[in-house]
């Protein structure tokens, strides 16, 4: 999916006209029918804007992912960000075999008692 397509499916997913969106980004209906209809690149700062306006991601908006959730690197523990650092080294391979791994991890947990600390 082209970007463009993705800034027409914000703006009707949240029942605004092009005239709305256009005047949140300081700019004229025309120009911003330019960008949704992929006649013109729309400006870096605006896809910004429009990620923080609509508080959705910018591979949304890019289409390079379907989820519209926004993570950050605050949203997430420094155990997580050393967990998603190391997996990026990994390669194809290896990513699946620590993936079969968690699910394990996982079907164990939820096979065993868990005993609560006092």
């Amino acid at each position: 999916m082209y970007y463009y397509q993705r800034l027409r499916d914000i703006r009707e997913d949240n029942d605004l006209k092009q005239e709305d969106i256009a005047q949140m980004l300081k700019m004229t209906r025309q120009q911003y029918q330019l960008y949704e209809s992929g006649k013109r690149e729309i400006p870096f700062h605006s896809a910004i804007e429009l990620s923080d306006y609509f508080d959705i991601s910018l591979d949304y908006i890019a289409g390079r992912t379907n989820n519209q959730k926004r993570l950050t690197k605050v949203a997430l523990t420094d155990f997580e960000n050393e967990v998603i650092t190391k997996l990026r080294r990994l390669d194809d391979i290896s990513k699946g075999r620590v993936m079969g791994t968690i699910d394990t991890i996982i079907e164990m947990a939820a096979q065993t008692p868990h005993k609560h600390k006092q």
